[in-house]
């Protein structure tokens, strides 16, 4: 049977929303400069010799700006900046490096951006050497990397199969031309479509792509004609994500017509429509907004019940410790989260004075891995058992559920059932999920400026 869209009056009280993505509990937004270097570093320092951590580098440099993007970068069309930003980042990893008694294991890595293969192929695979070199990769050890198809070369693909990169993520967006134009970014159905065969040949064989709904002059038929195209290039993967309107926050969004955003209902409406279409297609749908071939790691996750959720989205990961290196990049620990300078300047001042980067972070309470759990399993499964949870961390649920104004007024509205202390969405509101996951959040209403619409 075909789902409905949201109910207008649903949309209206929920939808609209301005709500975090729920990628970290709590949110960046409330990071505070109390946690600086000397603590990160005492961090690195106390970290399990034998537990296996993942990595993440952060390159924040494009060619040209596209005007939807809510990433930490800057636009170059000179190769000096990128040259003297890798010195800056190996420096920095000799730096964490000599913070940590020993080579630790590594199981993921991620080179995200800003457009990562922006770099030359020499230089990315000296990186990784690099990293080789100060961590011990495991056998099974997967790197993955973010690829704007457009600014690609041949000798790059084949440099990132040389260097045992396994994963990319292209971003796609939108094939309509008329919503290409609107946020300054032409690209090609055979322009991906090669990039998918060049990866291919060099050994790049899992493949992600991200396409976005509630852009300008975006509607349900170019959405379904993007999904439908992009279903034929069989990725492994896709992230659909709603376009998130803060030109007060990033300015470059101002070039958009705000005129031309759809509303609402329109976003819900394109939504399902790329859900349905994916699902039509053999995908299986993955929490919120990924998809996923029936035999891709994500998808047997997911039905394991072992499905997790980080800064890149919904992952297999599992590791505790994520070590980020570059300007902006956020990594966790045990003990909580960290960040880094994200003014460039700022960054190389530390990194040149032979210190840690850390601008910011925060310090985990006991309380806020509870309700990380609980918010995880809601992102990831839709429910979540809170009495179970809350065992686990040796918790009254009733502190939670009981009073829980927000919890009672979805259950009121029709958008989730609770039973026994489970909390489950129903199954035609998936797209409210953050709704839900706010209701367990003991930070509301920081800084919405920054987040986009809860659908």
């Amino acid at each position: 049977m075909e789902k409905a869209p949201l109910r207008p009056s649903i949309l209206q009280k929920y939808g609209e929303a301005r709500l975090p993505r729920y990628t970290s509990y709590p949110t960046a937004p409330h990071f505070s400069p109390e946690i600086g270097p000397a603590i990160y570093a005492d961090w690195l320092a106390s970290l399990p010799g034998d537990e296996p951590v993942s990595l993440y580098l952060h390159i924040p440099f494009c060619r040209a700006m596209c005007w939807y993007c809510g990433c930490h970068t800057t636009i170059t069309v000179r190769d000096q900046p990128i040259v003297d930003y890798l010195g800056m980042l190996r420096a920095e990893i000799d730096t964490v490096a000599a913070k940590i008694s020993h080579p630790l294991p590594v199981e993921k890595v991620h080179f995200g951006g800003g457009t990562p293969t922006i770099v030359e192929p020499a230089d990315f695979i000296a990186l990784v050497d690099l990293l080789r070199g100060r961590f011990d990769f495991t056998p099974g050890a997967e790197l993955a990397v973010e690829i704007d198809p457009r600014t690609l070369t041949s000798e790059m693909a084949a440099a990132l199969g040389s260097a045992g990169i396994r994963r990319a993520s292209l971003g796609v967006q939108s094939f309509d031309p008329i919503v290409q134009k609107a946020v300054n970014r032409i690209q090609s159905e055979g322009q991906t479509f090669g990039t998918v065969q060049a990866l291919r040949a060099h050994g790049v064989d899992r493949i992600n792509f991200d396409l976005i709904y509630g852009l300008p002059h975006q509607t349900i038929r170019s959405c379904v004609e993007t999904a439908v195209a992009a279903a034929a290039m069989r990725p492994d993967r896709l992230a659909v994500f709603g376009y998130a309107h803060v030109p007060s926050f990033k300015k470059h969004q101002r070039m958009i017509d705000e005129t031309a955003l759809p509303d609402g209902a329109a976003r819900s409406e394109q939504a399902l429509a790329i859900a349905e279409t994916l699902v039509a297609a053999g995908y299986r749908q993955i929490g919120l907004d990924h998809f996923a071939l029936p035999d891709d790691d994500l998808a047997l996750a997911q039905a394991a019940g072992k499905l997790r959720r980080n800064f890149q989205g919904y992952t297999t990961d599992d590791c505790q410790t994520l070590i980020g290196f570059g300007a902006s990049a956020i990594g966790r620990t045990a003990q909580g989260y960290v960040q880094n300078e994200v003014p460039l300047g700022r960054y190389a001042e530390h990194i040149g004075a032979g210190q840690l980067a850390t601008t910011k972070g925060y310090l985990l309470t006991a309380e806020d891995r509870l309700r990380a759990d609980i918010i995880e399993r809601l992102m990831c499964d839709l429910q979540a058992d809170v009495p179970a949870i809350c065992i686990r961390h040796d918790f009254d649920p009733a502190r939670l559920l009981d009073g829980n104004q927000k919890l009672d007024a979805l259950v009121q509205d029709g958008v989730l059932d609770v039973a026994g202390g489970i909390v489950r969405l129903r199954g035609d509101h998936r797209f409210l999920v953050r709704a839900a996951a706010a209701a367990f959040d003991a930070y509301p209403g920081a800084s919405p400026r920054v987040h986009g619409k809860a659908a």
